[in-house]
Parts: structure tokens; C-alpha cells; sequence
């Protein structure tokens, strides 16, 4: 693994995407939070997908996401990447990857299986030291958009221009505080991993009948957080040429109902049924709006054919 700095264009083999200047950093508050964590905050952010069947879930459907849009492309980089968490499913398994964050504690505890590496560059995402359209794929996956505040608009700029034509923008927005099922909330545990365990269809035809509850606020409201509508989102994308390759609400079904989580996680089927459910349910437009999670897919326009 190498060691986080500011690479300089010799820093990276040869073949790598050139490195552009660094320009002037945006949200200045949260942009010297970040740079500063400490290590304990470095693990606390490793841990949240870890520990809990909860956590696995949230984990899990992030994967299963990236893993849905590989790319073949030799250069990907994940922009705010923290403790690179997700890198290694982005792009093919023989991808250059490059992780892309302003904290060094971040980039210290990046560590991979299987033989998969990065390399670390420390930066803003708002201002990335990295060339233009030079990636087959550019994810932004957390809550790094929305952390960027009143520069989330720069930051989502800056990771689109990384793209090169025909690649991938792959990203992670928050749109409201999260919902769950009526339905499924009401069951107890084991009932409802017995359920789990029959054809989803039937569940998630009961789930929509019903309805859904909204999740109790996790922060306040204020201009220190951008949310986003992913609707709107995707049609600003399509009206500048690019094509939406999916939205989804990350979790909509059983949302923060630990116990049932748990118990379903207990049984095989019944975990791989949840996870299909939780998609199915998720790529429906109604779960978008008021999801506190929601995964995007965008493919760049592909640069028009030439004809001898």
C-alpha cells in the first residue's frame, strides 16, 4: 500500500491520468473537519458498515450496486473515497484505482484483500488534482455530496468533468430521513424472516398497499447539509446527454428496524430475499423522494461517430 500525499505527476506510472492543479478549496468549515479527523474518527467511519446485520445491509446494497456497473476501463477513482470502503468493487478487478480524499487518516487506514490496491492521493474533491475526462469510472459513494454544503453543486461539477466519454458517474445522495415498510414493520422478527423466505413479489405487493412510514430525522435541517432530489437529478443529467442507468433507495423496506434485520440475517435465503426486496422496492420513483440513501448511475455521452 502507498503512503497518502499530494502525488506529483511522477508519482503515478506512466500511463496514469495526468494531474491538473489543485485551484482553491470550497466549503472552507467542513473542508478543515475532514482534513483533520483523527484516528479514532477514521475508524469510527470504517465501522459503520460493519458490526451489525443493519450495518451489513446498508454495506451489502452498496455493493450489489457497484458490482451491477462494471466498467472495463484501466482508471477509476472514488472521490471522498474515506477509508476506501468501496474502491475495490469499483471497475474491473485488473482497474487502476485511485483514492481520493482530503483526510491522511483516511488514506492511511485504506487497506484491501485479495491484492487489490490504490493509489492514495490526498485532495479536494471540489478541486481534484486529476485530468479531465480521463476515468471509466468516477464514484462519489457516502455522504460526500451532501457534506460539501453550499459547494455540493462544485463537487458534483468536478466529479462529472473527471469522466471520460462513455464512462460511469456512479453516486450517493441523501433526499429526506428514510422510510420503512408498514407492513413489514408490524411483524415480529422470526414471523418476518419466515416471510422472507416466500416469493418477493407477494411481499412487495403487500409492502406498496400498505404503505410506508417516514424515519424520524437524524440531523437537523440547515445550508451545512445538501440534500438532493434524485428525480430532478436524473433529468438534469438526461437533458445534458447522459443516460441514467439506475436510481435506487438504499433500504426502504425494513429501514432502521435492527431486530428484524438480525433475525433475517440468520438465514440465507431469507438475507438474499431482503436484499432483492430492499432493490426491488428502492428502484420504484415513490421510495426516491423521501429516501436517506438513494444510488445513482449516469453514463457519460459517448463521443460521436466518425465515418472514413
Amino acid at each position: 500500500m502507498r503512503r497518502p500525499a499530494r502525488h506529483s505527476r511522477a508519482d503515478l506510472p506512466p500511463d496514469s491520468p495526468e494531474l491538473a492543479g489543485e485551484g482553491t478549496p470550497g466549503h472552507r468549515d467542513a473542508r478543515d473537519r475532514f482534513q483533520n479527523l483523527d484516528p479514532y474518527r477514521v475508524e469510527r467511519e470504517w465501522r459503520r458498515y460493519e458490526g451489525t446485520a443493519q450495518r451489513d445491509l446498508f454495506r451489502d446494497l452498496r455493493v450489489r450496486f457497484l458490482r451491477r456497473h462494471p466498467t472495463a476501463g484501466r482508471w477509476v477513482v472514488d472521490v471522498g473515497s474515506g477509508p476506501g470502503r468501496f474502491l475495490p468493487y469499483l471497475g474491473s478487478p485488473d482497474a487502476q484505482r485511485i483514492a481520493l480524499d482530503l483526510s491522511v487518516e483516511m488514506l492511511r487506514r485504506t487497506d484491501f484483500q485479495g491484492g487489490i490496491s490504490a493509489h492514495l492521493v490526498r485532495g479536494d474533491g471540489i478541486s481534484p488534482p486529476l485530468a479531465r475526462s480521463a476515468f471509466a469510472a468516477v464514484a462519489v459513494i457516502g455522504n460526500a455530496l451532501g457534506f460539501a454544503g453550499p459547494d455540493a453543486e462544485r463537487f458534483l461539477e468536478s466529479a462529472e468533468s473527471l469522466v471520460r466519454p462513455g464512462g460511469l458517474l456512479l453516486l450517493e445522495v441523501v433526499a429526506g430521513a428514510g422510510e420503512r415498510s408498514r407492513y413489514l414493520s408490524r411483524l415480529a422478527p422470526r414471523t418476518l424472516a419466515r416471510l422472507l423466505r416466500s416469493p418477493i413479489r407477494a411481499v412487495q405487493l403487500r409492502a406498496d398497499r400498505e404503505g410506508f412510514l417516514p424515519e424520524p430525522a437524524r440531523r437537523p435541517e440547515s445550508g451545512e447539509f445538501r440534500r438532493f432530489d434524485p428525480a430532478g437529478l436524473a433529468a438534469q443529467f438526461r437533458l445534458r446527454g447522459w443516460q441514467v442507468r439506475e436510481v435506487v433507495a438504499v433500504a426502504p423496506a425494513l429501514g432502521a428496524s435492527p431486530a428484524a434485520i438480525e433475525e433475517a440475517r440468520t438465514d440465507p435465503k431469507a438475507w438474499t430475499h431482503l436484499l432483492e426486496l430492499e432493490e426491488l422496492i428502492g428502484h420504484s420513483p415513490e421510495r426516491w423522494r423521501s429516501a436517506a440513501a438513494v444510488l445513482l448511475a449516469f453514463s457519460a455521452p459517448s463521443p460521436p461517430k466518425t465515418h472514413d
